[in-house]
């Protein structure tokens, strides 16, 4: 029997696999700040839809100068000669790896399909969903990153 929904074990699986694909990929340490309630995104978002016995969707969003920052991580080039399509790669190669690596974790019980990531950009961008619908909302980064992680769940 699948264990339902639970807030708290979401958000740890994700959290864990965020912090763990951002530290491989740039070599940064990045920290949950916060797990309050908050359906706002910043100003880039990465968004994937997760298919299959878990159901649901990722968003990861930041701003441009937090992404300027990690995009330089990563590539080792200043921040300011990052590129916004190198900041829309980063920010759905990011979301890929955090929900794959979901995935791994999960392990054959429940399981859900990839889909191809994608990224909005714009402002007041905000998370409206149906009544009842589940969503974890935390605000994960360091001293210099600040990034947005929302899961939305249908079960």
């Amino acid at each position: 029997m699948r264990e339902e929904f639970s807030p708290r074990r979401v958000g740890a699986l994700f959290a864990d696999a965020l912090g763990e694909v951002v530290a491989t990929v740039s070599g940064a340490s990045i920290d949950m700040l916060s797990d309050e309630p908050d359906a706002g995104f910043c100003g880039v978002v990465g968004c994937m839809s997760l298919a299959g016995s878990i159901g649901g969707t990722i968003l990861l969003s930041a701003e441009e100068d937090d992404l300027r920052v990690l995009c330089s991580y990563i590539a080792g080039v200043p921040a300011d000669e990052v590129t916004r399509e190198e900041m829309d790669d980063t920010l759905c190669e990011l979301v890929n790896m955090t929900a794959g690596s979901v995935k791994l974790r999960l392990g054959v019980g429940e399981n859900f399909t990839l889909t191809p990531p994608f990224v909005l950009r714009g402002a007041g961008i905000c998370l409206g969903t149906k009544k009842r619908t589940r969503f974890v909302s935390l605000r994960m980064g360091n001293e210099e990153v600040s990034l947005r992680l929302k899961v939305v769940s249908g079960r």
